[in-house]
């Protein structure tokens, strides 16, 4: 594709590797409301979509969306305390957004995670200088593997969605980001490398030093 004229980047498992506390977190919340579910099968049948999506699915018998959002938020509460003191930026993140800023590309966040987890990564790792805006899942109506979620963020950058190159490290999140008509950079945090250009990447890396000759 042609040098993107936007970039928009998941941020769990994209811009930190931190997919086993958000694991961790689940497990914690099954135990707590005593729900008799492994994470495996959480994660194949239940973890898609916006937190309230897995939540009505979670608790089918809690049918008000705010209650569902209050009861998903906890989750978030376990997986930011238990994260805290651990967020670290993936290698070569700071660089290659500073390398962007100077070029003038826009640059905005997708990601399902809500407002609070948002500013806590940004805060922890002071981003808030290289994004232009970012979109979270509580923003939306439909989650990923649903596009809603690029295309509301190539909105806010006024950017035509094929114009958008996205970073992203789940079969979901790529998934959301092609069928916005967007081109993909896969992070091998949750999948190897080949997995990722299998799944349609047009690249796959390791960690942003691998772009050091993005043009």
């Amino acid at each position: 594709m042609p040098y993107p004229k936007a970039l928009i980047f998941d941020m769990d498992g994209t811009l930190v590797d931190n997919m086993e506390y958000h694991k961790q977190s689940w497990i914690d919340l099954f135990e707590y409301h005593k729900l008799n579910l492994d994470y495996t099968t959480f994660d194949t049948q239940y973890h898609n979509g916006s937190l309230v999506e897995i939540m009505a699915r979670l608790f089918p018998h809690v049918k008000n969306k705010d209650e569902l959002y209050q009861i998903g938020s906890y989750k978030e509460v376990l997986y930011r305390d238990l994260y805290r003191s651990h967020v670290k930026a993936i290698q070569g993140l700071h660089p290659f957004l500073e390398s962007q800023r100077k070029k003038n590309i826009p640059m905005g966040i997708a990601t399902m995670g809500d407002q609070y987890n948002i500013n806590f990564i940004f805060e922890a790792l002071g981003l808030e200088q290289f994004f232009h805006s970012t979109t979270g899942g509580h923003q939306v109506n439909r989650g990923k593997p649903h596009p809603e979620i690029f295309l509301t963020a190539a909105k806010k950058m006024d950017v035509d969605p094929e114009n958008c190159l996205v970073f992203e490290d789940t079969r979901s999140g790529i998934e959301a980001a092609q069928a916005a008509g967007m081109s993909v950079v896969g992070i091998a945090t949750m999948f190897d490398k080949k997995t990722l250009v299998d799944l349609g990447c047009i690249k796959a890396i390791d960690d942003y030093n691998d772009l050091t000759n993005f043009k």
